[in-house]
């Protein structure tokens, strides 16, 4: 069931009321209500440990349900000697609130900053949480995000999670980074230093990844998936392998922690030759004048895109797509 803001206000007005009450019926109204108004809470997930300084809050599911109350992207947080730094916040509130129990179970020491890699809702809508709990804390994005979230892109994605989720991220606020990084930044926490790098459209316009530079962990945000097939509408596949060329040149071998699935070392190069699958035989396509149907079909027969068919989250319905987004971008390289 759905309500509208003005019904919202209402609830808020009576449960406000009722309280005064304080009979058990009363009390379990409020609960009921506020439970409506906001969305129920998100169920704990213990934090993975990565690394010395980096663990992970895990998220089993790739895409946004009732069932899962949009727990869909990973939380990432590092306890530096400063305090903890946050890399994306989640996809709601509830999730953020779930996330700052978390931490509290490995350390007690406040959050001090969030890094939110990119404009998709579930990598920043927990951030109401963090600032609640801790007050104006720096967010920081590329200025790409920062523009997108203060525009359309922040409210058209909450709206989403709502709809996806049938209200259970009820109650998020859209909080935007409030601070601009670019390529190179560093960050100092004292015992720990984190690296930014962005090299241009990949996944989207504005994605950062953050390099936790001690522990020789980077947080890659979407650019990379485990087992999924990455949004790639307003990305682009070239950019994508010229980031992965960039990026690893200059880190070194590291632990890539995704958006979405587990960090593995050989992520870059495991979903690169997926990719590398999709956009080459559209490449071909295009250079034999074939068109963008049978460039599916070379698409699906690609050894390196076929073993991936049967286990990757989300391919069927979108790798249609996704082979039309290849083959108009390899058009548009190839004139």
């Amino acid at each position: 069931m759905k309500t509208n803001p003005a019904r919202r206000q209402l609830l808020k007005l009576s449960l406000g009321a009722t309280v005064i009450a304080l009979t058990p019926q009363a009390i379990e109204f409020a609960k009921a209500a506020e439970d409506f108004i906001k969305g129920p809470p998100m169920k704990d997930i213990r934090p993975e440990k990565l690394g010395p300084h980096v663990w992970m809050i895990y998220s089993p599911d790739g895409f946004p349900t009732a069932e899962n109350l949009g727990m869909m992207a990973n939380i990432t947080f590092v306890v530096t000697q400063k305090g903890v730094v946050i890399l994306d916040s989640g996809a709601s509130v509830q999730i953020g609130e779930m996330a700052i129990r978390m931490i509290k179970t490995i350390t007690s020491k406040p959050v001090i900053a969030i890094f939110n890699s990119h404009y998709h809702g579930d990598h920043f809508l927990g951030n109401q949480a963090f600032v609640e709990a801790y007050g104006n804390i720096p967010i920081y994005a590329h200025p790409y995000t920062i523009e997108q979230i203060k525009g359309i892109e922040g409210n058209a994605w909450r709206n989403l999670m709502e709809r996806w989720t049938n209200q259970a991220t009820a109650g998020t606020k859209v909080i935007p980074p409030t601070h601009a990084v670019k390529h190179g930044d560093l960050f100092n926490y004292g015992d720990v230093r984190i690296k930014i790098h962005h090299y241009g459209v990949a996944h989207t316009p504005g994605d950062i990844c953050m390099q936790v530079i001690e522990d020789r962990i980077t947080h890659v945000g979407d650019i990379a998936m485990e087992n999924r097939i990455a949004n790639i509408d307003d990305g682009s596949y070239v950019g994508t392998f010229k980031t992965y060329a960039a990026l690893s040149k200059a880190t070194g071998e590291q632990l890539w922690v995704p958006g979405h699935g587990h960090a593995t070392k050989t992520l870059l190069k495991d979903y690169g030759e997926f990719l590398a699958g999709i956009y080459e035989s559209c490449v071909q396509a295009v250079k034999d004048g074939q068109d963008p149907s049978a460039a599916k079909a070379l698409v699906l027969k690609d050894p390196r895109v076929a073993r991936r068919a049967k286990t990757m989250a989300g391919f069927e319905s979108n790798i249609g797509k996704y082979t039309s987004l290849a083959y108009l971008e390899a058009e548009k390289e190839a004139f």
